[in-house]
């Protein structure tokens, strides 16, 4: 059988920290590009994909939510003083947003609209706690695992989510910048990566994306003090 081509998920993970480290280095060094936190766009699409995947191929679904919600809390601590914010790092909204997918797997069929509603609940307390995306990053984790068996849905779907996204967070005063634009075009592109995925594991990498996180915030933070 063909090999099928295109990008397998060890691909993926690390464009999306590749991305996300180029945008949180901006913090880090004064008078960097806003270019950079463009960039930064195509992380958190290509995050909440790997979550839908992971709920899909995982074999022990406690200890991924017991993975992700350490994870939460040992990220938090270099997120709180690298960003100086009390707001809730990425990792809560992957955990929300895998929690989202389990309730809506169990209560599908006749209990559907019940999940649909505790998913909605869920995504305003992401939204309400502050945490990172809030209530677009639970719906767009949902998102991709609902309408998984079709990627075109999807992408539309999630295009039009982004962009109702860049307007309510980008666009200050009602007006709809430059900014606003780059930001929602940026994200958009997260979803190439996506449509380009073969379907393949790659390098077994299991810790690889959960170590990252937190690792690179705390040299972020220890070189931004250095600098200034």
């Amino acid at each position: 059988m063909k090999e099928r081509i295109g990008l397998n998920s060890f691909t993926l993970k690390i464009i999306a920290c590749i991305s996300m480290f180029i945008d949180h280095l901006r913090y880090s060094i004064p008078g960097t590009p806003m270019f950079m936190s463009y960039i930064g766009r195509l992380a958190f699409p290509i995050f909440a994909f790997q979550i839908s995947e992971g709920y899909t191929h995982t074999k022990n679904i406690k200890k991924y939510f017991i993975r992700l919600g350490i994870f939460a809390l040992v990220a938090q601590i270099p997120y709180s003083l690298y960003f100086k914010t009390t707001n809730l790092n990425v990792f809560f909204t992957l955990f929300t947003g895998l929690l989202c997918i389990f309730i809506y797997d169990k209560l599908k069929g006749k209990w559907k609209i019940t999940s649909v509603i505790i998913i909605i609940i869920l995504a305003y307390c992401a939204e309400i706690f502050n945490f990172d995306y809030g209530f677009y990053g639970v719906v767009i984790i949902v998102l991709f695992y609902v309408f998984k068996e079709k990627k075109v849905l999807a992408s539309i779907l999630f295009v039009f989510a982004t962009f109702i996204f860049a307007i309510d967070k980008y666009s200050f005063g009602g007006v709809v910048s430059t900014l606003t634009l780059s930001l929602f075009v940026f994200t958009s592109l997260g979803i190439v990566p996506y449509l380009l995925y073969n379907g393949k594991q790659g390098y077994k990498t299991k810790y690889f994306l959960y170590f990252f996180y937190p690792c690179h915030l705390l040299l972020l933070y220890f070189l931004s003090n250095f600098i200034h």
